[in-house]
């Protein structure tokens, strides 16, 4: 296989830079290309389901969206705009046509005054800048991630405090959310909701829960939008003890094959096997890897695992066995300050 055109954008909030490379699909390597430095402290990100644009949050006053255009050749970035939000967003995404983006905006808390989250809709433009929002839902609190289903009619958001999986009915038309939501799904107290990925079957639903560690099976009714509990299995290593959880991110090969999550408190990575059937998971096994992996991703061919650590700025490559979906680790690359999160690309 011969591709040049996988490009890996990762966001290092400390030094306010997103930090583009190129992944070589033979063999791993990584080649530095640009360096662009932003005016926040920057976090999540999204990329355009055509690929044409990168959205990163800044989670620093004035909270913002920057939109970039992203170079079909190169991988490069090309400031658009800053669009001004509301509050700090933990989590972006565009619809699935890429006409809209969706954010869960975490307002910091008044005085006196109970906590509260929040759901944004903003229209994106024809030249690929997002717009302010045009709606604003108030949500339960700490909302943390937010995807559309893979049919673009309902949109999910974790509720973080409330151990709650909200939602909401989505018009694609529109870009706007139906007043009447269906019923939120309850998971675990003290469990802590965090993000989730849907299986590329569309029959099944991941979810990593923050505090206590573990991921959630859900069988996924795309018809109806509906969630059914089907398994509760731990990520957290053997040896973890009493410490506490601290569980963050989780992501799914392009096959359906393995799942993998994210453990900050550990530094640790969980290796689970799907079962394409039922959609059962398997533990394979638990890694050490950077300092506080908060973010992590996989290439578009399911080869290669990429993960950075806040702590220890630097990121690490892993080549996937197709096999057993176990990692085996090939290089480390020194970042910038805080990395946090990867979006890797296919351009061409």
């Amino acid at each position: 296989m011969t591709d040049s055109g996988i490009f890996v954008y990762v966001s290092n909030a400390g030094s306010r830079e997103i930090s583009v490379m190129r992944l070589d699909a033979e063999n791993g390597d990584l080649t530095q290309v640009q360096n662009v430095s932003v005016t926040g402290k920057v976090m999540p990100m999204a990329v355009s389901p055509d690929r044409r644009y990168l959205y990163a949050v800044l989670r620093t006053e004035p909270y913002s969206v920057a939109s970039f255009a992203v170079d079909q050749l190169s991988g490069k970035l090309t400031h658009l705009a800053n669009t001004q939000m509301p509050e700090s967003m933990p989590y972006i995404c565009t619809d699935r046509t890429g006409r809209f983006l969706l954010g869960v905006v975490n307002p910091e808390r008044k005085e006196k005054e109970p906590r509260s989250g929040q759901i944004l809709v903003s229209p994106i433009g024809s030249q690929g800048i997002v717009q302010p929002p045009h709606q604003i839902v108030r949500t339960e609190p700490q909302t943390h991630g937010i995807l559309p289903d893979p049919s673009n009619r309902y949109v999910f958001v974790t509720s973080l405090d409330w151990d709650l999986i909200l939602r909401q009915i989505f018009d694609a038309d529109t870009g706007r959310f139906s007043p009447n939501p269906l019923p939120p799904v309850r998971i675990k107290p003290k469990a802590g909701p965090r993000h989730f990925v849907f299986h590329p079957n569309n029959r099944f639903l991941y979810l990593i829960n923050e505090l206590d560690g573990t991921v959630y099976t859900f069988a996924y009714d795309i018809s109806a939008g509906a969630l059914n509990e089907l398994q509760t299995i731990s990520a957290l290593p053997p040896d973890f003890g009493d410490q506490k959880a601290l569980a963050s991110d989780l992501h799914i090969t392009p096959d359906g094959r393995f799942l993998y999550a994210s453990e900050r408190a550990s530094s640790t990575l969980a290796i689970f096997k799907v079962d394409l059937v039922n959609g059962i998971l398997t533990l394979v096994g638990n890694i050490p890897t950077e300092k506080a992996p908060r973010g992590f991703n996989i290439d578009p061919y399911g080869r290669y695992l990429l993960t950075v650590g806040r702590h220890s700025h630097s990121m690490t490559s892993y080549s996937i066995n197709r096999e057993t979906g176990n990692l085996t680790k090939l290089k480390q690359y020194g970042m910038g300050k805080d990395p946090n999160w990867i979006e890797i690309v296919r351009l061409r």
